[in-house]
């Protein structure tokens, strides 16, 4: 059974740092577009970061400076390090697993609360 599960998510005033972790499958990881993404109260859920396979990222406009993804593919891992947090930056955070970005196998972890406020 493919398992992709988030940590490290909390509480923490603006300005300041988080790192989320992800881990996933071993069968499914090495070959997966990678990606964070978040949904605040009442939005719609949106993309933070991707990193495919090949080693290719990409960032919404609104994290660029201040996020840096990155993944593990010995440890199976993906990381979105998180700098200068604003209050709208808010929003439970997903990581997603999309099996050779085709969107044909997407995984989801049950997410991460991240609570930015002063």
């Amino acid at each position: 059974q493919v398992q992709v599960v988030e940590s490290g998510g909390g509480f923490v005033q603006p300005g300041g740092s988080l790192l989320l972790s992800c881990t996933a499958s071993s069968t499914i990881f090495a070959s997966s577009v990678m990606g964070w993404y978040r949904q605040a109260p009442g939005k719609q859920r949106e993309l933070v970061a991707l990193f495919t396979s090949g080693g290719v990222t990409t960032y919404a406009d609104s994290v660029k400076g201040r996020f840096t993804i990155a993944r593990d593919n010995v440890a199976n891992a993906l990381y979105l390090q998180m700098n200068r947090l604003k209050p709208e930056d808010t929003a439970v955070y997903y990581c997603n697993a999309n099996l050779h970005g085709t969107g044909q196998q997407v995984y989801w972890g049950r997410g991460t609360q991240v609570t930015v406020s002063s």
